[in-house]
């Protein structure tokens, strides 16, 4: 017997090193999944014995499938992605802040929860104040998160004059309410583009959250990198005035006008903005970058745990099971700023939509796409693959909207939506009491 373990010795230790680890890793998980539930067959005894073990939750997850899975392994981060221009350095968003319009069917679980806060934290804002139950078309309420995706705070634009915020204290949220007595006055500021949008907009009065509005508002009809010396604009702003100061303010129509053509955004009483006809800017997004729906084999979960580590490590899109080789579709119009190799991504696109909204399509094995060209919903941007860190073909599929990541399967996205009906009639008597006032100097 001892020969036969010296000679079984001998033969494992002239073997390569990969093959005595990969040897040595198989033998031990045989071993531990024998000593983990062992099976005793009892020919005289009807009834088997089974044997249970304790394990503690670390080695439970070290025996679980995902254990395979790099969880740890990040995605770039979308500042890498997003080239910087005069724009994002000039009227920059609060870190970790993003702001929602109210829609017609929208609810304060089914907003919150496309961007993975958790319920918990949602049902303690209810409990804190029921009336966030009866969310108001046209409303706006905005969160803070933490860098794991924590809700910090929550603010909610209840009216003009009174603002709620909710403060996390512990497990529980603090309600504070803010109640304006001020005047609000309409004025109209017009101006002409010198060096910069940005810079003139300043030099009209515009303040840099008036500035982001306005970009925001016409987001979808133009570049504004690309606008020339020369193009004007006009914006109606309503402001509250305090003391002689502006408290809050509220864009009520953008008139621009570049290359000899007007471009107007007018606002409607469900906060968003229609061209004079009354007609949608948004472009319209596709909800599934791929022509038919495939089986999404991880879900998003901005506060998923690594099996092995216990740690948290996001899942910031989803996976969708697709042979290689399948096309991949730009789900809406915009412009490609990433086609590249990136490590754990392996091949991967990004393509900006407006100035709020990302895709990103990895672990792709063909590219068919360059960083700078345009491209329309529908379009071929790549072939599925398995490159970079992927256990198996797979394309990750990501949407961000203000930087933060929100699950696709869920998120309210852009829709080419028009107004109709009796909205659509109040809109365009209020289309013709403000144009007339969007006049240039």
């Amino acid at each position: 017997m001892q020969q036969i373990a010296r000679a079984v010795a001998m033969a494992f230790n002239t073997l390569p090193r990969t093959h005595r680890i990969m040897l040595g890793s198989l033998t031990a998980v045989t071993l531990a999944v024998s000593v983990w539930r062992p099976y005793v067959n009892h020919p005289a005894d009807e009834n088997p014995i089974v044997k249970t073990i304790e394990m503690d939750k670390n080695q439970l997850r070290k025996l679980l499938p995902e254990a395979s899975e790099p969880l740890d392994q990040d995605t770039p981060a979308p500042e890498d992605d997003v080239p910087k221009d005069e724009i994002d350095e000039d009227v920059q968003n609060e870190t970790g802040t993003h702001d929602y319009v109210v829609s017609s069917g929208d609810t304060l679980s089914s907003v919150l929860n496309q961007y993975g806060i958790d319920m918990g934290d949602i049902a303690q804002l209810v409990k804190a104040d029921k009336d966030l139950r009866n969310l108001q078309v046209g409303q706006q309420i905005s969160w803070t998160l933490t860098d794991d995706g924590q809700l910090q705070r929550l603010t909610w634009e209840a009216s003009h004059r009174e603002t709620r915020t909710y403060d996390r204290s512990g497990d529980t949220f603090k309600v504070s309410a803010e109640i304006l007595k001020g005047e609000w006055k309409s004025s109209v500021l017009s101006g002409t583009v010198g060096g910069s949008f940005v810079t003139s907009a300043k030099q009209a009065g515009l303040s840099s959250g008036e500035i982001s509005a306005v970009i925001k508002a016409l987001q979808w009809q133009m570049d504004f990198r690309k606008l020339r010396q020369g193009d004007k604009f006009s914006v109606l702003m309503s402001r509250e005035m305090m003391d002689g100061k502006s408290q809050q303010s509220q864009l009520k129509g953008v008139r621009l006008e570049t290359g000899g053509k007007d471009y107007y955004a007018i606002r409607a009483d469900d906060g968003k903005f229609y061209d004079r006809s009354g007609a949608g800017l948004a472009r319209g997004f596709m909800r599934f970058p791929t022509v038919k729906q495939y089986r999404v084999s991880s879900n998003y979960n901005p506060r998923r745990l690594n099996p092995v580590t216990g740690r948290i490590a996001p899942h910031k899109g989803v996976d969708f099971a697709v042979p290689i080789g399948t096309p991949v579709l730009a789900v809406g119009d915009g412009e490609v700023i990433v086609a590249k190799r990136s490590g754990a991504a392996g091949n991967y696109v990004a393509i900006r939509h407006g100035r709020q909204y990302m895709t990103r399509y990895m672990h792709l094995k063909t590219l068919l796409v360059k960083p700078g060209q345009k491209v329309k919903r529908g379009d071929r941007i790549a072939l599925t693959g398995n490159t970079g860190r992927s256990t198996g073909p797979h394309l990750h599929y990501e949407i961000w909207i203000n930087n933060q990541a929100v699950n696709p399967l869920t998120a309210k996205l852009p829709m080419m939506e028009g107004l109709t009906g009796s909205e659509r009639s109040a809109y365009l008597a209020q289309v013709r009491e403000v144009m007339p006032q969007l006049r240039f100097n």
